[in-house]
């Protein structure tokens, strides 16, 4: 039996390199894939599946509200790769599920976990409670060593949670942290209020930039 995939990681951990690393060996085969990714991510061009590095391809499908997933349409379909699933609609990812199920088709899933809040995206929310198999693509805080577990976003340098939580960005807007780096650039800027919620008495004074 097929499964539904949800490959999570933070920004930054080429998790979309992995995509079209994997899109690459099937059509290397000569089987059939469709890359999905949602109408709202628009960073690289309307219909465009880029990585940091430089690689892309363009998206067979754009998934917004209007969207309905027929699995009768994916049955000679080899796998479903689908980028930036943290945007999906819950819903969106109910159909994949039974795409994947139906026509015996893979289909793997790649986004963020949380938002820069640390909150669950609605979509990565049904994917944990959905998916077969979970995995997780790991790269390092930009501040140290230890593996990066957030998404932290800044302005000119300096940490911030103003905003949405559905933003588009790159390198410019979000970096991949630590817990205990997340905590402290929002110390250093003086955000407190929603710190205080995840249950910490304060942030490091102070911690080397490795």
């Amino acid at each position: 039996m097929a499964k539904l995939y949800f490959r999570h990681g933070t920004v930054g951990s080429a998790k979309t390199l992995n995509l079209l690393a994997v899109a690459h060996n099937y059509e290397r085969q000569g089987k059939r894939i469709e890359v999905f990714k949602p109408r709202f991510d628009t960073r690289f061009g309307a219909e465009e599946v880029a990585s940091r590095a430089g690689l892309s391809r363009t998206a067979h499908r754009l998934l917004d509200e209007n969207t309905d997933l027929d699995p009768e349409e994916f049955l000679d379909c080899h796998c479903i790769l689908v980028d930036e699933a943290q945007f999906l609609d819950p819903r969106h990812v109910e159909q994949l599920r039974d795409i994947s199920r139906a026509a015996r088709c893979p289909v793997i899933c790649y986004g963020l976990r949380t938002d820069f809040r640390t909150q669950l995206f609605p979509g990565s929310r049904r994917l944990l409670e959905l998916a077969d198999t979970i995995e997780e693509v790991k790269t390092t805080c930009a501040f140290c060593n230890k593996k990066a577990l957030l998404n932290l976003r800044h302005v000119d340098g300096v940490a911030s949670l103003a905003g949405p939580s559905a933003q588009l960005g790159t390198e410019e807007l979000f970096i991949p942290v630590c817990f205990a780096h997340y905590l402290a650039e929002h110390d250093r800027a003086g955000v407190t209020g929603m710190l205080e919620e995840l249950g910490r008495e304060s942030a490091p004074e102070a911690l080397p930039s490795e």
